[in-house]
This record gives C-alpha cells, structure tokens and sequence, in this order.
C-alpha cells in the first residue's frame, strides 16, 4: 500500500512539473506578465514624446512665433533695430579661512 501511494504521489509531482515550469507554465506567465507591463509603461513614455513632438511640428508649420523663438535662442538672432543686453552675474567666490 505504501509502494502504490508513492507510484501516485510521484506521478503527481511529475505531472505538475510541466505546469510550473515547462514551455507556457506558471513561471512563464508571470515572466511575460511582467515583460508585458514594463512594455506598457515604455510605450506611454513613447506616446508621451510623440504628442509633444507632434505639437512641436505643427508649433513650427503653422506660427511664426515659434521659428522666432527657436531663431533667438537656440542661435542668439536678434531683430533689427533691436538692443541685445547680456547681465552675467558676478561668481560668489568661497570664504576665505
């Protein structure tokens, strides 16, 4: 009697062995689960960045306040007739000991 319930003990544990841990068993599940959220998440930060990109597109097709805008500050343009002031502020310089 002993003999035959560890025969069926054993069968039970060797078939739940592919359910754990074989091809589409739990842990695979829960890895792609995972994968699947992280992919989510990735994919918002894209969605993010598109909108704001797209926005930026059609800032620059449609307005010329914002070519304007980029001109002055990403290569320091200034209108005609405009004066141009620069205040740099002084370094604080440390304590001395």
């Amino acid at each position: 009697m002993k003999l035959l319930a560890a025969v069926l003990g054993s069968l039970i544990v060797l078939i739940q062995y592919p359910l754990w841990f074989g091809k589409g068993g739990w842990l695979r599940v829960w890895e792609v689960e995972q994968q699947l959220v992280a992919d989510h998440q990735h994919n918002e930060a894209l969605r993010l960045r598109n909108a704001a990109l797209a926005a930026e597109v059609r800032d620059l097709k449609e307005g010329l306040d914002a070519i304007e805008e980029r001109a002055r500050y990403e290569q320091g343009m200034v209108k005609k007739d405009e004066i141009f002031f620069q205040i740099i502020e002084p370094q604080k310089r440390a304590p001395a000991r």
